[in-house]
C-alpha cells in the first residue's frame, strides 16, 4: 500500500553555536488518496520535513517508509530512482531551464528516465493543458509569468504520473483564481489516483482543500491548525 510515514523522525541544524530543532521527534502518515497539509510559519521545519519525505535529505534519528519501503539512508541512485519514479515533487522555486520551452521544462524528468523527447512531450502536454498552459506551450520561462512558471512546474511534477506527491507552497505565486484551480486540481488527481498528497503551506484557504491539517511549529508537530502558527505566518 502506497503509505507515506515518518516516524520519531528528527532533523536539527547547528546554526550560529545553536541547534535548530527543525524536526523534532515527528510521526505522521498520509494513506493512499489522503490529502494532508503541513501548516504553520516561515522557518518551522515544513520544508525539512517535505525533503526528508522526498529522501532529498537523511534524517539525524527516526525511519521514513513509502509503500513499506525505508527510503532514508538511500544511496544517492536509489534516492534519485525513488524521486523519478514514485515522487512528483513541487518546489517553492521553479528550477525551469531557461531556454526551454513550457513543454520541454514540463517533459524534464521524463527524459530523465530514458523516454523519448517525443514520448515525453505527449505524456507532459495534457498536464500543461489541465494547469491552463494550453497555448503557451512554445513561450520558455522569460516570456512567462511566475504564476505560469509554477504551473509548468506543477505540470513537471505530475507529468511522471507520480504515486506520492509533495507540494512546498505550490501556490505562493498565484492569484485566488488560480490558486484555486491548482489546488482543486491536486484535490481531484488525490481523489482520482488514490494517491498520498502532503502539501506545505502558510495558506489557511489552502490548507481547507486538506482532509487533514497538521501544524508544524519549533519542529514539533500537533494536529489542526493552531491559530498562534496562523497569526504568526500572516503578512
Amino acid at each position: 500500500m502506497n503509505t507515506l510515514e515518518l516516524r520519531d523522525v528528527v532533523k536539527h541544524y547547528p546554526a550560529r553555536g545553536e541547534t535548530v530543532r527543525a524536526v523534532d521527534g515527528v510521526s505522521l502518515r498520509v494513506d493512499p488518496g489522503e490529502f494532508a497539509a503541513l501548516y504553520g510559519p516561515s522557518g518551522s521545519g515544513k520544508t525539512t520535513l517535505l525533503l526528508l519525505a522526498a529522501a532529498l535529505m537523511d534524517p539525524d534519528r527516526g525511519t521514513v517508509t513509502f509503500g513499506g519501503s525505508n527510503v532514508a539512508h538511500l544511496s544517492q541512485q536509489d534516492a534519485a530512482r525513488y524521486r523519478r519514479s514514485d515522487v512528483g515533487f513541487v518546489f517553492q522555486t521553479f528550477h525551469l531551464v531557461a531556454k526551454a520551452s513550457a513543454l520541454d521544462n514540463a517533459a524534464l524528468k521524463l527524459l530523465s528516465e530514458g523516454i523519448s523527447l517525443q514520448e515525453a512531450r505527449h505524456k507532459a502536454r495534457p498536464w500543461l493543458e489541465r494547469v491552463g498552459l494550453g497555448p503557451r506551450i512554445s513561450h520558455t520561462p522569460r516570456e512567462l509569468s511566475k504564476g505560469e512558471c509554477q504551473r509548468v512546474a506543477i505540470a513537471r511534477a505530475l507529468a511522471n504520473d507520480p504515486r506520492l506527491l509533495l507540494a512546498d507552497e505550490p501556490t505562493g505565486n498565484l492569484d485566488s483564481q488560480r490558486s484555486r484551480e491548482i489546488l482543486t486540481l491536486i484535490r481531484q488527481l488525490c481523489d482520482e489516483r488514490e494517491i498520498p498528497v502532503l502539501l506545505v503551506t502558510h495558506d489557511p484557504e489552502a490548507a481547507a482543500f486538506a482532509d487533514r491539517v497538521y501544524t508544524l511549529r519549533d519542529g514539533l508537530l500537533t494536529e489542526g491548525m493552531d491559530t498562534h502558527a496562523a497569526a504568526a505566518s500572516s503578512p
